[in-house]
């Protein structure tokens, strides 16, 4: 979230033309915002993958305790 937030901050700065962000280019001002939909999109969704697969397994164990199955 907090590449988000600096991509916006430096999205402002650029179109305001302030300070030396004014003279970048905007492929370096769009940069944290692409990086955190790489992020959002691409690792997040395999971490959580992973923790839902974790989450399953525990579920099984603990109905095979209460069922006895």
């Amino acid at each position: 979230m907090y590449m988000v937030w600096i991509g916006a901050l430096l999205v402002a700065l650029k179109w305001f033309e302030i300070g030396p962000i004014a003279d970048l280019s905007w492929y370096w001002v769009l940069s944290p915002l692409a990086l955190a939909f790489v992020w959002f999109e691409v690792f997040e969704k395999l971490f959580l993958a992973r923790l839902h697969s974790a989450g399953t397994a525990e579920d099984g164990t603990r109905r095979s305790r209460r069922f006895g199955r």
